[in-house]
């Protein structure tokens, strides 16, 4: 390497080790390394008797520009670092001051009630599925027994987005797609979100949470619901709780009931949160319709089914004693801390 190439070297090496030296005494090293008296450049001055005359004075000039150049590149390094230095002795540290305590997040209360349902039917053998949010009408609706004609399927209760197309209103959809892709036996709950066009009060939002659960296999019957469903209860709201079913109709199943709890606010003795007869609905539920099993080609004359569906806030707002789903959405922190 010639003498010129080396002084290139020396000088792309100075810049990276000035960049990295942290302190004073870093800088210093740096200093002594390439401009002190044993430095790099130093001993190419200290040798330029022993070039020709012309590559002397090349050398000699380009040495003592790049020598220049160091020392204020130092020079000024230095200086910064000093600045530094008395700022950080003017700021101080109090060390009798308090630390900062950082603050910890927590789950929403709807993700840790949709977490404690889900951990009970999986304890009992369901596993978790999820579906699609826009859906088309066949798996909203069609494919549930729910007719043309039936209120739900009016624009009044149902997003439509285009065509076919909309937000699904209900997570019953997902029981479908579970069935179409897997043979009897089923056994899956279908958390997620689902859509309707209510106007929001301290009772309705126009988004909200439910988990869906489905059994398929022959010989289910009506008694292996309410043991499911009985279980549940207790599981979420205490081993004192008691249950009781109500006939009613939904159209995907037959029959259909709807299931209460006695009131968890005045043990069911009678409060103005269960209007004082004391009984809260939690759900509905019921034995899964042929004509639903008919829609994914499952044989109705070998399996049966039961299928129950409840909402997520609903039982968050009994088990916070919460009146007002609206909370929920506000991101109020003062509300959200108190689910640690």
């Amino acid at each position: 390497m010639d003498i010129l190439s080396r002084l290139d070297d020396i000088k792309k090496d100075f810049k990276a080790e000035l960049a990295a030296a942290a302190g004073e005494k870093a800088l210093e090293e740096v200093r002594i390394k390439y401009t002190g008296r044993k430095g790099e450049l130093t001993r190419i001055l200290r040798s330029l008797g022993d070039l020709s005359p012309e590559l002397k004075k090349e050398v000699g000039k380009k040495a003592n520009i790049l020598k220049k150049e160091f020392e204020e590149a130092i020079s000024s390094s230095r200086e910064e670092a000093q600045q530094i230095k008395a700022r950080k002795k003017q700021e101080g540290i109090d060390v009798t001051l308090p630390g900062i305590t950082e603050r910890l997040g927590s789950l929403h209360p709807i993700t840790q009630t949709m977490e404690k349902i889900n951990d009970i039917f999986v304890s009992l053998g369901f596993r978790i599925a999820e579906g699609p949010e826009i859906e088309t009408e066949f798996y909203n609706f069609e494919a549930l027994n729910i007719p043309l004609d039936h209120p739900s399927r009016d624009a009044f209760d149902t997003f439509y987005i285009e065509g076919e197309n909309l937000l699904r209103s209900h997570t019953s959809n997902v029981q479908i797609h579970v069935m179409q892709t897997q043979p009897p036996p089923v056994q899956a709950i279908m958390p997620g979100r689902v859509y309707r066009p209510d106007t929001v009060d301290a009772t309705h939002s126009f988004m909200f949470h439910q988990v869906e659960g489905l059994m398929v296999d022959e010989d289910v019957t009506f008694a292996d619901l309410k043991g499911t469903l009985s279980m549940f209860c207790k599981s979420m709201f205490g081993e004192e709780i008691r249950m009781r079913l109500r006939p009613h109709f939904f159209p995907f199943t037959e029959p259909s009931a709807e299931v209460d709890i006695s009131c968890i606010m005045c043990k069911g003795k009678g409060c103005r949160v269960c209007s004082g007869n004391g009984w809260l609905e939690i759900l509905g539920a019921g034995m899964v319709d042929p004509k639903v099993f008919e829609a994914v080609g499952y044989d109705a004359g070998k399996y049966t089914g039961y299928a129950f569906g409840m909402g997520v806030e609903r039982i968050a707002m009994l088990q916070y004693g919460i009146d007002d789903i609206r909370l929920f959405y506000e991101n109020d922190i003062r509300f959200l801390n108190q689910f640690r």
